[in-house]
């Protein structure tokens, strides 16, 4: 059975949707935008319904053409990874394996479990990308990662639990915080600046823990935050890799907080799709978790 429907033609309508109009999705696809316009008509005719109506000036999606957008997104991510296992197949053993690494999971592990697998495939290039919140699982998503170490799992994929990661509220010993010399209140920490780690995820941001501070600074990095720490300029909840044995760790201390002084992020091991992963990325894969397992 023939599709009358080509992928090119699915994957105009869901640029349209996710660039926000016809103009910007011929410039993502590089594309004229009658050559846009052309294929969601095409769509449209063929399956005898609208999957757009305007609204204004803008083309919004109809309820059936809702519909349509999601199962498109579905096709063109199996699409791509049937494609990308094809050549992986073709080849052996991949080239290149990229793992995104969310920055509260231990970096040496990573760093070991690769290690191991250069020995098993030295001509394997491996690529981490160092991501905060949901920025592993849009890697994922994008097909820009083999597997991740996320605290988010993307809709559809399963993980696998490799951490909990314990975050305690901390501060340089001369914040004042410190010098009230009590158990702290939530009202207590709303007075004072906090530094916090935005979401490296680029479409959908996501705040993440306690963000009831009046006053707050947003780092990108963990080592960043880090610095700020320890010039004593806010307080954090971070986890205890971030400044153990690092300089002016012995400048930061527990803050004595009555109630949530600690709190547990859990982080999973997820695969872009673990049927279709060549031997170096499972490989990787198995060696991390067996690392996490004992550490």
């Amino acid at each position: 059975m023939k599709s009358k429907i080509s992928l090119e033609q699915w994957h105009a309508l869901i640029a349209v949707v996710d660039e926000g109009g016809y103009a910007q999705a011929a410039e993502a696809m590089n594309k004229s935008q009658s050559a846009v316009s052309y294929a969601i008509q095409k769509l449209e005719t063929e399956l005898s319904l609208q999957a757009f109506k305007l609204k204004g000036r803008k083309a919004v999606l109809t309820p059936v053409g809702k519909t349509l957008y999601k199962r498109a997104k579905h096709l063109l991510e199996d699409a791509f990874l049937l494609e990308e296992a094809g050549q992986k197949l073709a080849a052996g053993v991949e080239a290149h394996v990229s793992i995104a690494v969310d920055t509260l999971f231990p970096m040496t592990l990573v760093l070991r479990a690769i290690q191991a697998c250069n020995q098993t495939y030295p001509a394997t290039q491996f690529e981490i990308h160092e991501t905060n919140i949901s920025g592993a699982n849009e890697a994922l998503l994008e097909g820009r990662a083999d597997l991740a170490i996320s605290s988010v799992t993307p809709q559809g994929m399963l993980g696998e639990t490799c951490a909990d990661i314990e975050l305690t509220a901390i501060a340089h010993y001369q914040h004042p915080l410190h010098q009230l010399q009590r158990e702290l209140t939530w009202d207590d920490l709303r007075k004072h600046r906090q530094v916090v780690v935005r979401d490296s995820a680029q479409k959908e941001n996501r705040d993440s823990g306690w963000l009831g501070a009046e006053q707050r600074i947003t780092v990108s990095h963990g080592r960043t935050a880090l610095e700020i720490l320890t010039m004593g300029m806010a307080f954090s909840w971070a986890p205890e890799g971030l400044y153990k044995g690092q300089p002016g760790e012995e400048l930061l201390r527990a803050l004595p907080i009555k109630q949530g002084r600690s709190r547990y992020v859990r982080l999973a091991l997820v695969y872009a799709d673990r049927d279709y992963a060549g031997p170096a990325t499972r490989l990787l894969g198995d060696q991390i978790l067996d690392l996490a397992a004992y550490n």
